[in-house]
């Protein structure tokens, strides 16, 4: 990853460009591009994401951008072999253990919320009684 950023760093410079003016012109924060120029990929939680940014950072500056990804493909094998396989096995159920289960909620799917049938006895008793009470109390207030 190194070499990724060394190549962008060194195109920026012969360029003419600085961070700031590529950060504004990129709509990128200058920040990201400090990160992906050193080669902190750690910085990064979506790997997707840095892709993208190193593709358009790399057109930006005149370089090929396939080329790049090709590189930094490379780079990401070399370093993910060499994870010995109990750990990202711990990894994995660490995460599993962590999970906790997220349900995606709208408005058209989710389902109502199911009160027992005494709830509903109850409500309507004493919506009936304060209906009678009601009654009650105008005919009083009419024959007085």
């Amino acid at each position: 990853m190194d070499s990724i950023g060394e190549k962008l760093k060194e195109a920026r410079i012969s360029s003419g460009v600085n961070l700031k003016e590529a950060s504004e012109d990129l709509g990128i924060k200058e920040v990201i591009l400090e990160n992906i120029e050193s080669g902190s990929i750690g910085c990064f939680k979506d790997i997707y994401e840095l892709k993208d940014y190193i593709v358009n950072y790399a057109k930006y500056l005149g370089l090929d951008g396939a080329k790049l990804i090709d590189e930094f493909n490379e780079y990401l094998f070399e370093y993910t072999s060499k994870i010995p396989l109990k750990e990202i096995e711990k990894k994995v159920s660490e995460q599993q253990k962590e999970k906790v289960e997220e349900r995606i909620v709208s408005p058209y799917t989710k389902p109502m919320k199911k009160y027992p049938s005494k709830y509903y006895i109850a409500l309507y008793t004493v919506l009936i009684l304060i209906a009678i009470g009601i009654i009650i109390w105008s005919i009083m207030t009419v024959v007085s």
